[in-house]
């Protein structure tokens, strides 16, 4: 368990808010509380402080997994659609201000990069994609795959 506190003006903190609402949105969160205070500048400010779970932890040391070399693993013309998959991944994950695994993991791209046609379809059949993912996802994922001019995987 960790804290972070954040510290918001009352007025022109736009920036602050969206600071601190991209951080809950990537983290597992457990409590927040909020105080009001003024400063002694007479400026009103809200301080906020968010306990959230950090991830793989464990006796205070984060636990590295062996990573996986996909372009071991695909063969060439998979490992190249993995590629541009992972691109529309970052994107996503940017936009959402999530990281990238909360869009698709490297293991459930590497399956979609094996699928001979790109549709939300069969990307739902994947083992771990649900229903709100693909939703959310799956179909900006594709077509953002064939906007690219990719009409089919294979």
């Amino acid at each position: 368990m960790q804290i972070k506190i954040f510290d918001l003006p009352s007025r022109g903190g736009e920036q602050a808010v969206e600071d601190l609402n991209k951080f809950l949105r990537g983290h597992k969160i457990l409590d927040v509380d909020r105080q009001f205070y003024v400063s002694s500048d007479n400026v009103g400010h809200w301080s906020i402080v968010v306990t959230f779970l950090s991830s793989d932890i464990s006796n205070g040391h984060q636990e590295k997994k062996e990573k996986i070399d996909y372009r071991e693993i695909l063969d060439p013309v998979a490992f190249d659609r993995f590629v541009k998959l992972r691109a529309i991944r970052k994107k996503l994950a940017a936009d959402d201000a999530v990281p990238a695994y909360a869009v698709f993991t490297d293991a459930e791209l590497a399956q979609i990069a094996q699928l001979a046609d790109l549709d939300a379809t069969k990307v739902a059949r994947i083992s771990g994609i649900g229903e709100k993912r693909i939703e959310k996802y799956g179909k900006v994922l594709c077509e953002m795959y064939k906007e690219q001019g990719h009409e089919t995987l294979k």
